[in-house]
């Protein structure tokens, strides 16, 4: 049985399943590209992904990363991988060997230290590769991209033969490319994303929204958030096809939130938008104002 009732939204034949509250709890999961954005307090789902991409430190975003590990070692799987920024490393290994004490077995832990532009491979085509934000200690965003090989053009007319031959020859026949598949920013205060070319170009964005009304933008600058009117412009210079919203603050039902968000972005971006926490996504609500309008 799973341990959390996580909203499930399906784009394309990919499933995404998450729980993101500010404050409270942030995890999605993507079990067909082996990552977990986040762990949040570490839903029975995210044990047997292999990967779990931690953009940040704070409690809400990593809370259950001693819990996910040790589940794994309970149940017979292999260590889990952890990537996080340099910065994280000492403390989550402190958690961990207390944990363990605590415990009373030693918890293995795959920590993979990643920092702005650095890529690490979850599959033989799939790579992650992080990406700076604007949000405390060593925080991090991380897109997921396939890279494939396309043979050039000049000999897309060759038969089998004749491309084994140049091949053994030693010519380069092939190109890479990438194909961004997800972005996930994390908790981030205002960037243009729109700079970086895998993540503008990523077919699902997962961004925070947190903070909607005129009188919050204060409060998003302090806390290294993103206001509504920083994501409406930013939306815009993106060519995301999907944009999953997430973090909505525990003071704005789904509802509120999302009439302001087709108020204050344009049609376009707007038509690309799913609020994760959405009832029709999600198997609870998450407050008692979730009234959609």
């Amino acid at each position: 049985m799973s341990s959390h009732n996580l909203a499930h939204i399906e784009i394309d034949g990919l499933e995404i399943d998450g729980y993101s509250v500010a404050g409270e709890e942030t995890v999605i999961v993507i079990g067909q590209l082996d990552v977990c954005f986040d762990i949040g307090k570490a839903p029975s789902q995210a044990i047997p992904v292999n990967n779990v991409l931690l953009s940040h430190g704070h409690m809400d975003h990593a809370a259950g990363i001693a819990y996910y590990l040790s589940q794994r070692n309970f149940c017979g799987i292999e260590a889990g991988t952890v990537l996080a920024h340099p910065s994280l490393m000492a403390p989550i290994e402190t958690i961990i060997k207390a944990w363990g004490r605590l415990d009373g077995n030693d918890i293995p832990a795959n920590l993979i230290p990643v920092q702005d532009g650095d890529e690490y491979q979850i599959k033989p085509n799939l790579f992650v590769r992080a990406f700076g934000v604007r949000h405390g200690r060593g925080a991090l965003g991380y897109s997921v991209i396939e890279k494939r090989k396309k043979l050039k053009e000049e000999y897309l007319g060759l038969s089998g033969p004749e491309i084994v031959k140049l091949k053994q020859q030693g010519v380069e026949i092939e190109y890479g490319v990438e194909i961004p598949l997800v972005s996930f920013l994390g908790d981030t205060g205002y960037m243009d994303f729109s700079k970086i070319d895998h993540v503008r170009t990523s077919k699902i964005l997962i961004a925070e929204c947190t903070f909607l009304l005129d009188e919050h933008r204060d409060r998003a600058t302090a806390g290294k958030h993103m206001h509504i009117d920083e994501f409406a412009e930013l939306a815009d210079r993106m060519d995301n096809e999907h944009i999953i919203i997430t973090h909505l603050s525990q003071r704005m039902g789904v509802g509120e939130a999302k009439a302001i968000l087709r108020k204050r972005l344009s049609r376009t971006s707007h038509n690309k938008i799913k609020v994760l926490m959405d009832r029709k996504f999600a198997a609870r609500n998450y407050n008692s104002h979730t009234t959609d309008t």
